[in-house]
C-alpha cells in the first residue's frame, strides 16, 4: 500500500472528514451543489470543478459547474474537458434560497468568485477546495493544501475518500488540471505525489498525447497577434530581472482574441534568458488591470501580490488594482523593491 501523499499533512485537521460528511449529506438528498472555479478560469480550475461534477452526480447530487465571470468566457484550449458544455453561466445558478451547499474550487479570496460571491455572502454553506498558501480564509470547511501543486490532487483524494470510481471523464478533468498548474510538471511545486497521481490517471485512460497538444501547442491566429502586442511592448528592468508587459482592451478588439486569451502571455514572457521576474498587465471591462507575477525563485511574488490585496504561491500569483497603465506599472516595481 503507498503512503499518503505528503501534501495532507498541511490539510487542515478535520478538514477532509467534514467535506466528505457534507459532500454525502448533499449527495443522499439530491440536493443542489453550486462548483464554482475562480473568475478567468484556467485548466487546475476548471478541470477541479468538472472533475467533482461528475464525481458528485455519480453519487446523486444535483451539481451546477459555473464560474462567476460576466459573460462567461472559456479558454478555447480548455474545450478538451469532459463536460465543458455543462458549465453554466452565473445567471443561470439557482438563487441562494435554491441552493443547499457551495463548493469553491481553486478559489484563493472571496474576490475571485467573481458573480458567484452573492452565495458566499448570503451565507450559504460553503466548502474551499483549494491549495493557495496565501489564500483569504472564508466558507464554512477550509479544505486547503498549501504545499499540494494543484486543486486537482486535493479533488482526487476527495473523490477517493467519496468512493466515487475514477472513470475516464473524471480522470481526463483532473490530468487537465494537474498538468497544467504544474506547467507540464516543470514547476518547483511537482513532487512525487504529483507523478504518482498523473500514473493513475493514464491507468484510468487520459489520452495525454492529445491533450497536451491541444493545451499547450496550439493557438488561434488571434491569440497570436495578441501575443505579438504584448511581446512589442516587452521592457526590462535590469536592477530587479523583471521583464513586464501589458495589453489593452483596444488590442483584444483588434486581434480578435477572447479575454482568455491574455492568461498564456505570462508564460512566454517569463522564458526571457534575463527574467528572475515576469509580469503582465491585462485590462478588466470595468477599467481595471488584473496583474499576474511570476518568480523563479528568488522572490515571493506571492507576499508581494497580497500586500497588493491579491494573492497566490510564492511563484504564481496575481492582484487587481486601478489606474493608469504608467501608474501601474510603475507601483508594480515599487512592490517588486519592497521585497
Amino acid at each position: 500500500m503507498s503512503e499518503p501523499p505528503a501534501w495532507l499533512a498541511g490539510v487542515p485537521a478535520g478538514a477532509f472528514d467534514a467535506a466528505v460528511t457534507h459532500l454525502r449529506a448533499a449527495a443522499a438528498a439530491g440536493a443542489t451543489v453550486v462548483l464554482a472555479a475562480h473568475v478567468q478560469p484556467d485548466g487546475d480550475a476548471l478541470g477541479s470543478a468538472l472533475a467533482l461534477h461528475r464525481g458528485l452526480a455519480h453519487l446523486g447530487a444535483r451539481t451546477v459547474p459555473t464560474v462567476g465571470d460576466r459573460p462567461l468566457r472559456v479558454p478555447a484550449t480548455l474545450s478538451v474537458l469532459p463536460a465543458i458544455d455543462e458549465v453554466v453561466p452565473a445567471s443561470a445558478v439557482p438563487p441562494p434560497d435554491a441552493v443547499d451547499l457551495l463548493v469553491t474550487l481553486d478559489v484563493a479570496s472571496p474576490e475571485r468568485l467573481g458573480s458567484v460571491r452573492g452565495h458566499l455572502d448570503a451565507g450559504v454553506p460553503t466548502i474551499v477546495v483549494d491549495h493557495h498558501a496565501s489564500a483569504t480564509p472564508f466558507g464554512d470547511v477550509p479544505l486547503v493544501a498549501p504545499t499540494a501543486a494543484a486543486t486537482a490532487q486535493v479533488v482526487a483524494e476527495l473523490l477517493d475518500r467519496l468512493g466515487v470510481p475514477l472513470t475516464q471523464e473524471i480522470a481526463t478533468c483532473l490530468y487537465v488540471g494537474l498538468v497544467t498548474d504544474t506547467g507540464r510538471f516543470s514547476y518547483a511545486s511537482t513532487t512525487r505525489d504529483a507523478f504518482e497521481l498523473a500514473g493513475r490517471l493514464l491507468d484510468a485512460g487520459v489520452e495525454h498525447a492529445p491533450l497536451n497538444q491541444r493545451l499547450f501547442e496550439t493557438r488561434s491566429l488571434g491569440e497570436l497577434r495578441l501575443l505579438g502586442r504584448a511581446l512589442e511592448r516587452l521592457t526590462f528592468v535590469p536592477d530587479l530581472a523583471l521583464v513586464h508587459t501589458y495589453l489593452t482592451l483596444d488590442d483584444l478588439v483588434a486581434s480578435g482574441a477572447g479575454g482568455e486569451a491574455m492568461e498564456a502571455v505570462i508564460d512566454v514572457v517569463r522564458a526571457a534568458d534575463v527574467a528572475e521576474l515576469a509580469a503582465i498587465c491585462k485590462p478588466a471591462p470595468d477599467g481595471s488591470w488584473r496583474v499576474s507575477l511570476r518568480s523563479h525563485g528568488g522572490t515571493d511574488v506571492g507576499a508581494v501580490a497580497e500586500r497588493r490585496g491579491g494573492g497566490g504561491h510564492a511563484a504564481a500569483s496575481g492582484y487587481t488594482t486601478t489606474g493608469s497603465i504608467a501608474a501601474v506599472l510603475e507601483d508594480l516595481v515599487a512592490a517588486l523593491r519592497e521585497g
